[in-house]
């Protein structure tokens, strides 16, 4: 029986990866035109309806003691077992924690939901700061809403009151308000990559032009003390894409020289669990930085 029942078990792995692939890949074709979002929701129609026997079957084994149970955003308290209880054991579990990770979705559906379940995951495992990015900064104009979700989630699955906390975003005058109930977050867009490091030029040209500084003065430290999306963030450790795209699409091009990326199909309906197989796969790699 339990060859069988391993048999099974990987039979329905190999479904839901050609079903989660397909769709990727139909994704990627209709990712961009002027009617982008029509040919978008008609690729994930067939997308379903080619594969329609795959979640057939794998509903049909859901009730079996091997299933493949994803959780959604209704299953997150449960995913977590109580308030942060599973999240914690897993950390203690691992051979190192990222310091820093970035969340960077590069696709065209954003759900404020499954990213602030993200966030939340993310401080229940210890990470001091995340960043979440998407090019058109969608999350970054929405802060508000983005902000309110989080909030929502930590009290449902952490039980934490942060509501006094609010969020620290880049480029803002008001840079001491931050969320720190366990972790500091930063919501960026593409104009805390390219350009800012354009701006931290002109600045240090305009130092010198005052006689403030002399050219010979410029190096790393001086630099990234100018740039100011980051400022007071590490660099980053560990960077989640979520998305069909092969690329962070502009996330801190300076910061992250030396930085693991892992790569997800999609940051929709995400699970406890592959957010914490990419936790595995970074505590595992060897950083050899350079040498």
């Amino acid at each position: 029986m339990s060859v069988a029942h391993e048999l099974l078990w990987r039979l329905l792995h190999v479904l839901l990866s050609l079903q989660r692939a397909l769709a990727a890949w139909l994704r990627a074709c209709f990712f961009r035109g002027r009617r982008g979002r029509w040919r978008w929701r008609a690729a994930s129609a067939l997308s379903r309806a080619l594969l329609a026997p795959a979640a057939a079957a794998a509903a049909a084994a859901a009730s079996g003691p091997f299933a493949f149970h994803r959780p959604a955003a209704a299953g997150r308290k449960a995913a977590l077992g109580g308030p942060g209880a599973r999240a914690r054991k897993d950390a203690k579990s691992l051979q190192k924690l990222p310091g820093h990770v970035g969340l960077v979705v590069a696709e065209e559906e954003h759900s404020y939901a499954d990213v602030a379940g993200l966030v939340v995951w993310c401080m229940a495992v210890g990470i001091s700061y995340v960043s979440v990015y998407d090019h058109d900064g969608i999350f970054k104009r929405n802060n508000s809403r983005l902000m309110d979700e989080i909030l929502k989630q930590q009290q449902e699955l952490l039980n934490l009151d942060c509501s006094k906390y609010p969020v620290k975003f880049a480029n803002q005058d008001e840079t001491d308000q931050v969320l720190k109930c366990q972790s500091t977050l930063n919501v960026l867009s593409s104009e805390d990559g390219k350009t800012d490091i354009v701006r931290a030029a002109q600045k240090f040209c305009h130092l010198v032009a005052q006689k403030q500084k002399k050219c010979t003065d410029l190096d790393m430290n001086v630099l990234e003390n100018l740039l100011s999306s980051t400022n007071g963030f590490p660099d980053p450790d560990l960077i989640l894409k979520f998305g069909p795209v092969d690329s962070v699409l502009g996330f801190l091009p300076w910061q992250i020289r030396l930085t693991e990326i892992v790569s997800l199909p999609s940051h929709v309906n995400v699970s406890y669990e592959e957010f914490f197989s990419a936790l595995c796969h970074y505590a595992d790699c060897d950083q050899r930085v350079g040498k």
